[in-house]
């Protein structure tokens, strides 16, 4: 999952989504904080849709500088900076690994990602495949 999260690496994410992490968390950057304070303002419904990379350093090259944003307390989504700072160390050497070793990343996502398209998907009855992600069908 640590290196699945790294797909994270691009894209980009609303405000409403990271809004939280912005005001009420003290495991974020302090300058990123600002940076993104500045298009995400605090009050609920202004400025949702407005979008932020999801890695400020690269955010349109698939490396390793999610892992090294996430060491430096620059993960924009709480979810993403808990698998560094509030794991109790179960995701730090992963993490600490991938920062430092782009291969090892690489190789460790691509492994992943085969792993996943291996998994076969519940169907009706048992399951379904969601046409909207957000919503039952």
């Amino acid at each position: 999952m640590v290196a699945l999260s790294g797909a994270h690496t691009i894209g980009r994410a609303q405000c409403k989504n990271f809004r939280t992490m912005l005001y009420s968390e003290e495991n974020i950057d302090p300058a990123l904080a600002t940076s993104r304070k500045a298009t995400c303002p605090q009050l609920t419904g202004s400025g949702d849709s407005n979008l932020a990379p999801l890695d400020d350093t690269t955010p349109d090259m698939f490396d390793n500088a999610y892992f090294v944003n996430l060491k430096l307390n620059k993960g924009l989504l709480h979810s993403d900076q808990v698998l560094y700072t509030l794991a109790g160390g179960a995701t730090e050497d992963i993490i600490d690994g991938f920062a430092s070793n782009q291969d090892a990343f690489n190789n460790a996502f691509a492994a992943a990602m085969v792993k996943m398209g291996n998994i076969s998907p519940l169907i009706f009855p048992q399951g379904q495949v969601r046409r909207i992600c957000s919503r039952a069908n």
